[in-house]
């Protein structure tokens, strides 16, 4: 499953620079598949959506740090565990219910990110 931010961030910014896959974003900030990544082109999102890898996309949150799922892999294929959740003084960081994917479906999405 994706990791989510959970409502008691404080807002540190701690998470952002350790994804390595930047899918966590300050909140009220657009976010795109191409941020990061080498994805370019036409993509599908997680919900069958396609969408420009450049075109922006609306905040998941407009009031603290988020993760979009379409991006996130929960570090698989980097790390030993998700280093948002590793980093993050307030324990926010935590599996998201709504996205929940298996090893074999964060790894594919890992080699679509990174080409």
């Amino acid at each position: 499953m994706a990791i989510m931010i959970t409502d008691e961030c404080i807002n540190c910014g701690a998470c952002e620079p350790e994804c390595p896959n930047n899918a966590i974003y300050e909140g009220g900030v657009e976010w795109s598949m191409s941020d990061g990544t080498s994805i370019t082109g036409s993509y599908t999102l997680n919900d069958g959506t396609e969408v420009d890898a450049d075109e922006a996309q609306e905040p998941v949150s407009e009031d603290f740090y988020y993760i979009t799922p379409d991006k996130c892999t929960e570090c698989m294929g980097f790390h030993e565990e998700p280093q948002c959740a590793a980093v993050c003084p307030v324990d926010c960081c935590v599996p998201d219910p709504d996205h929940e994917e298996s090893e074999e479906v964060l790894l594919d999405r890992k080699e679509k990110l990174h080409l």
